[in-house]
């Protein structure tokens, strides 16, 4: 798999964000939870947050670390593999930085924010500008790794696949062929390793959520 192979199939990336946080990005980029926090002086637990996390950069700019309310410790503790544990899957959350290929895969999420009162709006990127600098920390997932709602898919290290000189079609087939699933994977989430300084650049739209 290639940037260009890759961006003809899922062309734009979208990304729910709080409104009043397009400066940010613009100043910095998109920062993973675990930099985010860490620019703001804060020591980020690697545990799921019941509420967001409102902080502030020594520039005076606001920040919001959003909540991970639909995620369960106690429903991820029963599907780890590896060995890890919910602090070492924590620990792999923040810090990586979260797209949806296609904009109907956020609409629970869109809807569970405005529940809880968020102020959100659609960030959509152009996925050649945006991956290409930083391919070799690029990756898909085949369901939402953050959640744990109904019944939560067991989840490893592989559950983060790299898209660099990633197989498509062999990654497809790969959790049909252990047993996990019955039909063929599709890309649910694209994450990226790290921090995205360059992110700015890459946003072609910003929509009402």
């Amino acid at each position: 798999m290639t940037p260009e192979a890759f961006a003809a199939r899922h062309p734009r990336l979208w990304r729910l964000s709080s409104v009043g946080s397009l400066e940010g990005i613009r100043r910095h980029g998109l920062l993973c939870a675990r930099s985010l926090a860490a620019r703001a002086g804060h020591d980020l637990a690697d545990a799921p947050r019941p509420e967001a996390l409102a902080l502030r950069l020594p520039c005076g700019a606001p920040v919001r670390i959003t909540d991970n309310s639909p995620l369960s410790a106690a429903k991820l503790a029963r599907v780890l593999d590896d060995g890890l544990t919910v602090a070492d899957w924590m620990a792999m959350l923040n810090a990586r930085v979260f797209f949806w290929p296609e904009r109907s895969l956020g609409t629970g999420n869109r809807d569970a924010r405005a529940r809880l009162g968020y102020r959100s709006e659609w960030h959509v990127f152009d996925t050649l500008r945006l991956l290409a600098p930083v391919w070799d920390r690029a990756e898909i997932a085949p369901f939402n790794t953050g959640a744990t709602i109904h019944q939560p898919p067991r989840r490893g290290r592989a559950s983060f696949a790299p898209l660099g000189g990633l197989d498509y079609e062999t990654w497809r087939r790969t959790r049909r062929a252990q047993g996990a699933v019955k039909g063929l994977d599709t890309v649910k989430e694209v994450t990226v390793r790290g921090d995205l300084p360059h992110a700015a650049d890459a946003l072609t739209e910003i929509a009402r959520a």
